[in-house]
């Protein structure tokens, strides 16, 4: 447990203790896997704009400037969108863009180059998983668990990939083949739809229903139905058990009941989820 571990609870009004459900997101709320992945974005869509006729006159600060507001803007959506984004500003630009598909696969294909290590060593069980694990995820799920609580995954990733590195983590027995990603058809996924899924197939109360996310998205998507927002402003590289004060920022404004770095004091965090203090 990091000893600087803190919990900041932004809406103390809210119920607590009747969770039957609980929504993960995957990439920085659980895995740390694919830690890095933003700049690996970021530097490949600033090649592919850099090649756009007005891009020289726009300057390089404000074509990274526009690349990481469209990048941050659509994080914890299916990365297709972030690719959408990249088209329309290319073409903003001058340029002829590509299909945006062309642009996810690339990304996808340099992001895995850059994490494969990260994944050979999990498969081939020479590291162990709480390595690429948020501090303290493995208590925190073993306490849901513990207390009756179904858990779900939804991931931006794809279905494929964050099934195989749920495996490979250790986490999927938690979720009971409850782990959602994005597809190729973009329509038919969103964290949105998991989380009506999970409220409308179980006729749930909003407040039985629990969200952990790193992202916009999924704290916005449990908020608007009135359930209860973890958010987990992880500091994916250092890990030190510090507030990403940006993430932090983000998750505020989208709905977050409380705020917390981790899960280095699951313990703490569970009491107070369940009123158990």
């Amino acid at each position: 447990m990091a000893l600087s571990w803190q919990m900041e609870v932004i809406r103390p009004e809210r119920k607590r203790g009747g969770f039957r459900f609980a929504l993960f997101d995957f990439d920085g709320t659980l895995s740390l896997i694919r830690e890095g992945w933003q700049g690996v974005m970021k530097g490949y869509f600033y090649e592919e704009l850099s090649r756009a006729p007005l891009a020289p006159r726009a300057g390089e600060a404000a074509v990274r400037s526009s690349i990481d507001d469209f990048v941050d803007l659509n994080t914890g959506k299916q990365t297709i969108y972030q690719c959408f984004s990249l088209a329309e500003e290319i073409a903003r630009l001058g340029g002829t863009p590509l299909d945006p598909q062309v642009y996810k696969d690339e990304y996808q294909r340099r992001l895995l180059e850059q994490v494969r290590h990260r994944i050979s060593a999990l498969e081939r069980r020479e590291a162990p998983p709480e390595r690429y694990m948020v501090p303290g995820g493995f208590d925190l799920l073993r306490g849901l668990r513990d207390r009756g609580v179904s858990l779900f995954l939804a991931s931006g990733t794809d279905e494929q990939f964050a099934k195989h590195e749920a495996d490979i983590l250790g986490v999927s027995p938690y979720f009971e083949g409850r782990v959602y990603g994005a597809q190729r058809d973009y329509r038919s996924f969103s964290k949105k739809m998991v989380v009506d899924r999970i409220i409308g197939g179980n006729d749930l109360k909003g407040d039985e229903l629990l969200g952990f996310g790193d992202g916009f998205v999924e704290i916005e998507n449990v908020a608007e139905r009135d359930g209860f927002a973890v958010g987990v402003a992880s500091d994916e590289k250092n890990r030190g058990g510090r507030v990403d004060e940006w993430k932090r920022n983000r998750l505020i404004a989208a709905g977050a009941d409380i705020i917390i770095p981790d899960y280095g004091d699951a313990p703490a965090l569970l009491k107070y989820l369940f009123g158990e203090e």
